[in-house]
């Protein structure tokens, strides 16, 4: 009897929090009543209802840091529907406004990440499942096909991906412990699958619809230049010409690379007075390291032969190649992973999607990869599909 009325008393519970979010939500001033009203934004309220009460009756039992990554959740469920509700009535703003309109959704995203950082929590699991499902708002960054990013519905399932790694933790871990980290995990799952994905899916699978008529986006600050956009990372941007930039990092490698000019262009000469066996000070005496001294750097002298293989359609292996700066691993797919080991001086270009990527007793190994995959083992930090955001693996 009484732990029915428990059950109860805990079913009302979630359904005032519900309550609660859908009116107490976000208020925005200025603007036109009639947007906060439209279909589509009383669509998010019931999105927000069904599927967040779970998550926040869960993290109240389990308190602490969960607790307080599921109220910035929160908080960026609510700054999502503001800006949603601002979307019809504002007219679509160039990239630098876009990244200035969006601002507030990317302070709360960075706001979870920085909770994942400096010393390992207890729940640290649960800290990068919330984290990195955040990045599933940005879907509300889609500007088009060449805006370089996947269409909503896509993005937000490429992002639970991320965050579903973690999620799994939390379920291995806590299964015969305790079932409020469980149902904190699955809540957390059913409130981007099916939740945020069947509404993106109902009213914006081609993306925000912005006003026609409404009045213009701030623009960003003069002082701060607009970040630029992912496509320029490893690819000339389709709205520019090529030659309008050059290329840096990466990129130029390959530019160099595809270019078929020759490798040798622009390298010193060496004379034969800077030759060894020529050289006026050599003494035939090899100096021996003082003990203590700086460790020598790793040797490749006893490396195996190279290789570039997939292994029982899994494992891709990549060992032992030594100033190779054509790698390319062009057949993969998301359940395949990619291990780097021993490789010096060279490059990899993994022109597809993978799990995961181990990199392992490398030195000046370059790897370029897509943004979608699920987990890196190392630590890396590249520009996420919107121009307004970044992820660190």
């Amino acid at each position: 009897m009484e732990e029915k009325l428990i059950e109860r008393l805990e079913s009302a519970v979630s359904r005032l929090e519900a309550l609660s979010l859908r009116s107490g939500g976000v208020a925005v001033s200025g603007g036109d009543d009639s947007a906060a009203t439209d279909p589509s934004i009383v669509a998010f309220d019931d999105f927000i209802g069904t599927f967040f009460g779970r998550v926040s009756s869960a993290a109240e039992k389990i308190g602490g840091q969960v607790l307080d990554v599921t109220r910035i959740l929160e908080q960026a469920l609510n700054v999502q529907k503001e800006l949603l509700i601002k979307i019809k009535q504002t007219r679509k703003p160039d990239l630098a406004g876009l990244a200035e309109f969006l601002k507030p959704l990317n302070e709360v995203i960075m706001k979870a990440n920085a909770m994942t950082e400096g010393r390992r929590s207890d729940f640290f699991n649960h800290l990068k499942a919330a984290a990195d499902s955040l990045t599933a708002l940005a879907w509300i960054a889609y500007t088009g096909k060449d805006c370089g990013m996947s269409m909503p519905i896509a993005h937000v399932e490429e992002s639970w991906q991320m965050a579903e790694f973690y999620s799994n933790k939390i379920l291995v871990q806590y299964k015969s412990k305790d079932p409020n980290h469980v149902e904190w995990a699955k809540a957390l799952k059913d409130l981007y699958l099916p939740g945020l994905r069947d509404y993106v899916k109902s009213h914006y699978p081609l993306g925000p619809v912005w006003s026609t008529t409404g009045k213009a986006a701030a623009s960003a600050p003069s002082k701060a230049p607009a970040p630029p956009p992912p496509a320029s990372l490893f690819s000339s941007e389709s709205s520019q010409p090529s030659s309008s930039k050059p290329k840096e990092g990466m990129a130029a490698v390959f530019q160099e690379i595809s270019s078929g000019k020759s490798v040798t262009t622009g390298l010193k000469k060496v004379t034969d007075d800077m030759k060894t066996k020529n050289r006026a000070d050599r003494t035939g005496v090899v100096a021996v390291t003082e003990k203590g001294g700086r460790a020598s750097a790793p040797s490749f002298s006893k490396a195996g032969p190279p290789k570039l293989e997939l292994q029982m359609g899994r494992k891709w292996v990549v060992e032992n190649q030594i100033g190779k700066k054509n790698l390319v691993i062009d057949d993969c797919d998301a359940k395949q992973s990619v291990y780097v080991f021993g490789c010096k001086d060279s490059v990899l270009q993994i022109q597809g999607k993978v799990n995961n990527i181990t990199i392992d007793r490398c030195t000046k190994m370059g790897v370029v990869f897509t943004v979608s995959m699920r987990k890196s083992e190392r630590n890396m930090q590249i520009w996420f599909s919107a121009p307004w955001y970044y992820y660190t693996f």
